[in-house]
């Protein structure tokens, strides 16, 4: 029997939609009139819960920076709970649960992030089981993961090792570089020894400055003057999606904007457009140009961590050699580095 409290943040997204004709929109209320059905709500393993709705609620398409630090701060304000989910859509789901790991430092307690692909109102709904799963797993009464996770689909995914895959699958993330903290069926099975140990100190939430940085995604004959026109002030930092293990087109051009670029200060954090695997520039001379003319590696991380770390540190006001500093650190399990000691290069 679960005696624990969680806090479930309701910021939008497709779980408690309702169809309206064609589409289905938000509706301020309706999720709390759902669950009220729902005699799972009531299971002695089901943790006692608080709903906060967003106001207004959001399609996780319209997230923001500024949300994520709200929704940071509304777990930071509620930490005499023993769990929280945060119930979000999809499409930047990734994003925000990579932005909350790193921004509630001293984390001691689980924060869930989960939604579902179908509104909970309909009849082949998957968000029924993904919230009883978050609920469980947040309010445990002897197992605490003091991370943020994504829970979907019968796979609990560290939060920032997570990205959506499939567009209309129930199955929609998965961790490519990462194996998963947890699996779904029968009984719900969590692997203690991928599981990080809590962070040291208090729970606290950084005030986050306005930052500028962007992604760019390296594609066939792209020409230099894009890179450039990206790269002009006020930009700060961006993350370059690269071919394979970081390599990018040998027009001197390309170089040039990037060292142009990292003169003044800009971070250019170099990852793979590929789904799995860890960039390495020293491979190829079409990489080595790239760390020559001042960009760093992002070895395994994703896209979505890798920009929400950058806006995390840039945001804080921090120098852009630290930040540079900080990008190649792995600060929350974000990243697999080459010396790690479970990994084996033969």
């Amino acid at each position: 029997m679960s005696s624990k409290r969680v806090y479930v943040a309701y910021t939008g997204g497709t779980i408690g939609m309702r169809r309206k004709g064609s589409v289905y929109e938000p509706v301020p209320g309706y999720l709390d009139e759902l669950l009220s059905r729902m005699p799972e709500m009531v299971a002695e393993t089901i943790p006692e819960i608080e709903v906060a709705e967003s106001v207004p609620l959001l399609d996780s398409s319209d997230i923001t920076p500024s949300d994520w630090e709200r929704i940071a701060r509304d777990i930071l304000d509620h930490q005499d709970y023993d769990g929280f989910v945060v119930l979000h859509g999809t499409d930047t789901m990734a994003y925000t649960a990579s932005a909350l790991s790193f921004m509630l430092e001293g984390l001691s307690r689980p924060v869930i992030v989960t939604g579902s692909q179908i509104p909970l109102s309909e009849p082949r709904s998957d968000a029924r089981d993904n919230l009883i799963d978050a609920l469980t797993i947040a309010g445990h009464p002897e197992v605490v993961i003091p991370e943020v996770a994504l829970l979907f689909n019968g796979l609990l995914l560290r939060g920032n090792r997570a990205t959506k895959t499939s567009a209309d699958g129930l199955d929609a993330f998965e961790s490519p570089n990462y194996r998963p903290l947890g699996r779904g069926g029968i009984h719900l099975t969590l692997y203690k020894n991928r599981i990080r140990n809590r962070l040291p100190g208090e729970l606290r939430v950084a005030k986050l400055d306005t930052v500028h940085v962007a992604a760019l995604r390296l594609f066939p004959g792209i020409e230099p003057r894009v890179l450039t026109e990206v790269l002009r002030e006020p930009m700060q930092g961006i993350v370059l999606e690269a071919f394979g293990v970081g390599n990018a087109p040998t027009h001197p051009g390309i170089a040039a904007a990037i060292r142009e670029a990292t003169a003044r200060g800009v971070v250019v954090v170099v990852c793979t457009q590929c789904l799995r695997g860890s960039v390495n520039l020293g491979a190829y001379v079409a990489g080595s140009a790239l760390a020559d003319a001042g960009a760093i590696a992002g070895h395994d991380m994703t896209v979505e961590a890798a920009m929400t770390k950058m806006y995390w540190l840039f945001g804080q006001g921090l120098a852009p050699d630290v930040v540079k500093q900080e990008m190649e650190r792995d600060l929350r399990g974000e990243i697999t580095l080459p010396d790690d000691p479970q990994r084996a290069i033969l």
